[in-house]
């Protein structure tokens, strides 16, 4: 693998993201495979943010833990991101500020904030980091200036040109002060343009792509951008989105667009998604299909917002009042947050159940470079919904909405249809859905056919995915976005000569214990890594397969995602 990356930091409001975006955007369109993360804090000025990418010559699915190229805007940049440096990396700074601790890299100072307040507005001073960069890149500064003209068109000729100015002062300056460092590209790129897409972005396709016509959703971070991506592309295929008051609404909204036979979903974030636990049970009372996206985030509380974490998978495997079927998957990739996505509708609609998707940040709002979605393996499969020439064989009053089926799927109807049903009951029903909440015998034949429903759902033959030799010394064990650097973990440590395997989970209920008990059984250790406090997903593999003694763990809690060289070092610890 070729790869390089680079890293921009400063303040909040500097245009540190927009920085990335346009390097990143811009390294996508030439062909190259890129994988690019924000961190930010949740203010909106001040504080710390950077935005980092990664650019390779093969597909990539983590930014990496080093860094080679570091652009910093003040002192504070340079502080948290040293460790990531290496003897051969290169760190640019503004040189407003005198910096400190930078001794043994090579560095080179640019009147960044300068250059800017000399063309007009020191804002644009990361576009004078846009063509240092190009600089360093031996890029030709010209290719970034369509992107400049399509981002700032709108606010006329003099800002575009300012624009364009600064970035080829900051190239200028560059190749005159500091001709003596330069990065190559990776010599190789992708046979055909990737897709640039973040996690949210590919989970709003998905939903479109799977028949989802209906969002109801109340903006939280940092699940927003699914909301916004549905906004600019639902209304084209005659879908509506709808800012709800609070997620309670939110979710209430799409279980009745549901009911009415419309594919409807919501997304949240944690806080979002426990004020919708009373609704969720609703949904499983009544069998209305829902689909809820959460993007974790560090929790509890308010918690960290705009920090990552894996730590709402109990919520989602046992939350609401009582006890109702449903379905948890968990995307370890960004093309997988498309075809889940899409996934999901099916199931729900045939399994008239709640199915949760459950993401997070360093997935949700990371983006890649990814090849073109296949259309054509997705497939809108309409199920469990009875016509009105049935309907019309009925005696009024006879249709047996939640009938007392082998399968535990009775027929559905839409209110409006004559001889159907027109309410769903929160309490307990009969076959016909009248309300019968304190007879024995109903609510146990009852509470059996709802969880029969997911008798015929195998998990197994995609809910968990092994890589590597079957029986060895260690098996890595990960869910969702802990994929990519565990990937990479286990195929330096095989480089390195170590026995090592990785498991992965992708649905967590129903649990796919045919496929994870004999992997687990097989391996001589196994390490699991949960990016939480307590150990929800080692819990989860004590409690469906048991193996009790045979499990280590590595927890992260910190509000970032695991690193390659952390996995790698407990690895080995595990193995001595």
């Amino acid at each position: 693998m070729q790869q390089l990356t680079w890293k921009v930091g400063g303040a909040q409001g500097e245009g540190i993201d927009s920085t990335g975006e346009i390097l990143g955007t811009i390294l996508n369109k030439m062909g190259y495979y890129t994988f690019a993360y924000r961190h930010f804090m949740s203010l909106i000025k001040g504080g710390h943010t950077n935005y980092k990418i990664r650019v390779s010559n093969q597909p990539v699915y983590y930014h990496g833990d080093q860094t080679d190229i570091l652009i910093a805007f003040d002192q504070r940049t340079i502080d948290e991101n040293k460790a990531e440096l290496h003897q051969d990396s290169l760190v640019i700074y503004d040189s407003k500020f005198e910096p400190k601790r930078l001794e043994q890299f090579s560095s080179c100072g640019i009147p960044m904030s300068k250059i800017a307040e000399q063309l007009g507005n020191v804002i644009i001073k990361n576009m004078v980091a846009i063509g240092v960069t190009a600089a360093v890149l031996n890029l030709d500064p010209q290719l970034f200036y369509d992107m400049v003209e399509a981002r700032f068109g709108s606010k006329g000729e003099k800002v575009v040109s300012m624009n364009k100015s600064a970035i080829q002062q900051g190239y200028d300056y560059y190749r005159e002060q500091c001709e003596e460092r330069h990065y190559n590209l990776p010599a190789d790129k992708a046979s055909e343009i990737p897709m640039l897409i973040s996690g949210n972005e590919a989970a709003g396709f998905g939903a479109l792509a799977g028949g989802c016509r209906f969002l109801a959703a109340y903006p939280i971070t940092p699940a927003t951008e699914i909301m916004y991506w549905l906004i600019s592309h639902l209304p084209e295929y005659g879908g509506k989105v709808v800012q709800a008051e609070d997620e309670i609404a939110a979710c209430l909204m799409a279980i009745g667009a549901n009911y009415t036979g419309v594919r409807a979903m919501t997304s949240t974030s944690g806080p979002g998604f426990s004020l919708m636990q009373e609704a969720i049970g609703l949904a499983g009372i009544a069998e209305v299909p829902l689909v809820i996206v959460d993007v974790q985030r560090a929790g509890p509380a308010t918690g960290m917002p705009t920090k990552t974490e894996q730590s709402d998978y109990n919520e989602m495997l046992y939350g609401s009042h009582g006890e109702i079927p449903r379905i948890v998957l968990v995307p370890a990739t960004i093309s997988e947050c498309f075809y889940y996505m899409a996934e999901a509708f099916n199931l729900a609609e045939k399994y008239q159940c709640v199915v949760l998707v459950a993401s997070d940040l360093f997935l949700g709002m990371s983006k890649q470079s990814v090849p073109k979605f296949d259309y054509n393996s997705i497939k809108v499969k309409r199920s469990g919904l009875i016509s009105d020439s049935e309907l019309a064989t009925l005696e009024p009053g006879q249709f047996k909405r939640y009938a007392l089926t082998d399968s535990g799927i009775s027929p559905r109807s839409i209110p409006g249809q004559k001889n159907g049903t027109y309410v769903a009951l929160s309490n307990e029903h009969d076959e016909l859905g009248r309300e019968e909440a304190e007879d024995p015998y109903n609510r146990v034949s009852q509470m059996q056919k709802r969880f029969r429903k997911l008798a015929n759902f195998s998990p197994d033959e995609w809910g968990a995915k092994y890589y590597g030799p079957d029986q060895p010394d260690l098996l890595l064990i990960g869910c969702g976005s802990t994929y990519a650097q565990i990937s990479e973990a286990r195929v330096q440590l095989e480089q390195a000569g170590k026995k090592v395997a990785h498991l992965h989970l992708h649905i967590l209920q129903p649990f796919p214990a045919a496929a994870v008990r004999p992997r687990i059984e097989a391996a001589g250790k196994c390490l699991v890594f949960d990016n939480n406090y307590t150990g929800q997903l080692r819990m989860l593999l004590q409690q469906e397969v048991g193996f009790h003694n045979k499990y280590e763990t590595h927890n992260r809690y910190d509000g970032n995602p695991f690193t390659v060289s952390e996995i790698i070092a407990r690895a080995n610890e595990v193995l001595q």
